[in-house]
């Protein structure tokens, strides 16, 4: 149901003057993200009929394009892509819907303060490694073997339900004992070093795993910013290190490792979600939200709207993060006490402040003058030099409410894609840690955003002198906009950390591990489930065969 030429669904409900109870859907969705169109987009391929509610007026969730000065558009939250899994694209034939994604002419580059840089380009990364320490040249291969060999098995995992940790019958016992053994004749394959740098991987922190193969401070720096980031942690705490692996799952157009941008923003991946969702018969409505779960007969069978109407459906999938789902949106007392217990403690609050920023020219770095655009214009670009200079911003934030010496990755999607802005002029992406979910002196974020916004702004110029002066336009978005606007749980763009507690059978939680939550007929196809957080579709590709799985059976 299109209400739009341009394929978004108009704000409001899409079946206004019929009564929401003569109409049964075999599945309602609580979210349009992009987990949630992925989700709908599977329930419509099998032949079952889907209805999506979103409480913004678009759809996407966190991943939308969206004018934020006049002339200007960018990414508004999400903003690069790398892990939207290769299968889910070639499912819902995105590229057939609209989907182009170009990869970064350079990957990373890491400005220093003392005017030197560090690069990272296929086929020239050793040599660059070498200006720092000739050791770390030389190691640097046989790193990335590693990671890879780790990679590649995690990546065979990302499109399966976990082992699940259960207390049923034989037969379900048995189905999840058999996961198990697949998944230990995968790491069987591994060979012992091998073993011992997966269980590092999963264990320890980015610090102590980076430490140990390499001597310079920028090669450490430049991957250790893939531990931190929407992590509010010290890339020394314990569990970092993989954050760090699981932003090296992904791939841009068939290459492994690479990062890249959707052309038209990231709204242009879940538009190309939505007209596939539409294209098998998936209906959304937006600018309504859920107000509560139907419960039935120990069930989930529905859910009464914000404007009080309700949906009638055999099963209810959930994007929303766990914790919002179980504490607002499940009717108290429908699940178990541990559950509510469990969900207390969930821990969400990624520590992001998020900026967009229009640009009358590009910057011009110390370590790498000129505004002409060049590789380094389209790369990640890092403003993190050390491991201990993100060790200090984290500790800063806890104490503080944010650090004075900031965590900035910058990118500048126009060198890629000249839509976003006026001819001649750029955007820019400004992806800032650490800064508190909540602020130790109580204070609330709207008295402090553009203060630490300017701060922001002035942590660019001291790489790039003279950006100040071409900021035309900004748009701040602290940890509490990206709750209030995105529903991000205290900001958390992964709907809770990615802590060894929280992750693959823990996730969200030990027995509901396989996309089936603790309510008969209630499923979660979020970041809160496996694998996590990023732009993969993966959760809510899982989550909808778990439920066509279960929807077939109980036809």
């Amino acid at each position: 149901m299109i209400s739009r030429a341009s394929g978004c669904p108009a704000p409001g409900n899409s079946f206004p003057n019929e009564s929401p109870r003569t109409r049964m859907y075999d599945a309602v969705i609580i979210g349009a993200g992009h987990n949630g169109l992925v989700c709908a987009a599977y329930l419509g391929m099998a032949g079952l009929k889907v209805k999506l509610v979103e409480r913004r007026a678009v759809v996407g969730g966190a991943a939308v394009t969206a004018e934020f000065h006049p002339g200007f558009r960018n990414s508004v939250a999400a903003y690069t892509v790398s892990l939207l899994n290769p299968k889910v694209i070639r499912d819902l034939e995105l590229h057939r819907h609209g989907l182009t994604i170009v990869e970064r002419r350079m990957q990373n580059f890491l400005p220093l303060p003392d005017g030197r840089h560090l690069i990272s380009i296929e086929g020239r990364l050793e040599s660059e490694i070498a200006k720092f320490s000739a050791r770390d040249a030389a190691r640097y291969g046989a790193y990335q073997a590693e990671i890879e060999r780790i990679a590649d098995i995690l990546r065979g995992l990302v499109l399966q339900a976990p082992p699940n940790v259960v207390s049923g019958g034989l037969r379900q016992t048995l189905a999840e004992l058999w996961k198990l053994g697949d998944l230990g004749k995968l790491v069987w394959r591994l060979d012992m070093s091998d073993r011992r740098a997966l269980l590092d991987l999963f264990a320890n922190s980015a610090g102590d795993y980076l430490d140990g193969w390499f001597d310079s401070d920028p090669i450490k720096a430049l991957h250790g910013f893939d531990a931190v980031v929407g992590n509010l942690a010290s890339p020394y705490t314990p569990g970092t290190a993989y954050v760090l692996l699981h932003h090296a799952f992904g791939e841009v157009n068939g290459r492994k490792g690479m990062w890249g941008h959707a052309v038209g923003g990231m709204g242009a991946i879940t538009q190309a979600m939505a007209k596939a969702a539409i294209e098998h018969g998936a209906e959304i409505s937006t600018g309504v939200g859920v107000r509560e779960i139907i419960v039935e007969q120990g069930r989930a069978a529905g859910v009464v709207l914000t404007d009080g109407s309700t949906v009638r459906a055999r099963a209810v999938i959930s994007n929303a993060d766990p914790k919002s789902l179980f504490e607002h949106l499940v009717p108290q007392g429908a699940v178990p006490a541990p559950v509510t217990e469990r969900m207390k403690r969930w821990k969400a609050g990624s520590g992001t402040f998020r900026m967009n920023v229009a640009l009358s020219e590009l910057p011009s770095f110390t370590s790498l003058p000129g505004r002409v655009a060049g590789e380094h214009h389209t790369a990640g670009i890092i403003m993190a030099p050390t491991l201990r200079y993100m060790e200090r911003a984290y500790h800063t934030c806890a104490l503080e409410g944010w650090s004075q010496q900031p965590i900035i990755e910058m990118l500048i999607p126009s060198t890629l894609d000249d839509s976003l802005a006026p001819k001649g002029q750029h955007v820019a992406s400004l992806f800032c840690q650490h800064v508190a979910p909540h602020l130790p002196d109580g204070s609330s974020w709207d008295q402090h955003r553009d203060t630490v916004a300017d701060l922001m702004i002035d942590t660019v110029e001291t790489y790039a002198p003279g950006f100040r002066a071409s900021v035309l336009g900004r748009q701040a978005l602290s940890p509490l906009d990206l709750a209030r606007d995105f529903g991000l749980p205290n900001g958390d763009i992964f709907h809770g950390a990615l802590s060894l507690d929280q992750l693959f059978s823990a996730r969200p939680m030990l027995g509901h591990a396989d996309y089936r939550m603790p309510l008969a007929g209630l499923y979660l196809c979020g970041a809160g489930a496996h694998p996590g957080g990023g732009v993969t579709g993966a959760p809510g590709h899982n989550a909808a065969m778990a439920a066509i799985a279960d929807l077939k059976r109980r036809k």
